[in-house]
């Protein structure tokens, strides 16, 4: 895989190198003044959006009737361009993962049932927050509604929407609903595993990149580069 390692942060010399994942590279900085050379292995860039989905089947969790998958471009391209919005679409082109393990988990579609009216036309929204906590990927929503005790399950969406389901209702519903709509399982069997976290403190991700995936830094400048 052919990488562009590009250096962009303050006192350092941008520099444009065509190598090979794995490759050594010759960096110049800039430290306390003194120019000095650097080796540093190149990696690829790690997309938020990935362009295939590994084992050919997505994540999927369903709570109440409500779809919740990563966004991929596969799905971007079987929903339509039209269906996703542009601020997904922008995401799904310019952002790169903040750190492993990072997706953009979306509600896709809700399967309509007493349980959850009002909520049965949402699709493609991305969810931000479970019950007042950052989401990092599907594995994380999966495990924070598995160990959740409060009495409503309450999803924070983009555009400031947000559902709220009571949480005993929604748990009781839940294969009623698999079995109306013909679902052998309520999630993929990747979210079977036990959920283990690779980032550490949310608090301090909400503190450093704040509510949105895409900053001005990435449309603007990475936008450029992928350019």
């Amino acid at each position: 895989m052919l990488c562009i390692l590009t250096i962009t942060w303050p006192l350092f010399l941008m520099t444009l190198l065509y190598r090979f994942a794995g490759d050594l590279g010759e960096v110049g900085i800039i430290r306390g003044g003194i120019f000095m050379k650097v080796q540093v292995v190149l990696n690829p860039r790690v997309h938020l959006v990935p362009y295939h989905i590994d084992g050919g089947q997505p994540s999927y969790l369903i709570i109440a009737g409500l779809v919740f998958t990563p966004l991929s471009e596969p799905l971007i391209e079987e929903e339509c361009e039209d269906t996703i919005g542009l601020k997904l679409l922008a995401k799904a082109r310019y952002s790169l993962a903040r750190f492993k393990g990072e997706q953009i988990v979306i509600l896709s579609q809700v399967l309509a049932n007493e349980v959850n009216i009002g909520y049965e036309d949402m699709s493609n929204q991305q969810v931000l927050k479970f019950n007042g906590t950052r989401i990092k990927n599907i594995h994380h929503l999966a495990h924070l509604v598995d160990s959740c005790k409060d009495k409503y399950l309450v999803f924070e969406f983009e555009e400031n929407y947000v559902a709220v389901l009571e949480r005993e209702a929604a748990t009781a519903a839940s294969s009623c609903i698999l079995r109306d709509y013909g679902i052998p399982s309520q999630r993929s069997s990747d979210l079977l595993e036990p959920y283990v976290d690779l980032h550490g403190d949310n608090q301090a991700l909400e503190q450093e990149f704040g509510d949105s995936p895409v900053s001005n830094l990435e449309i603007g400048f990475d936008g450029i580069l992928w350019a």
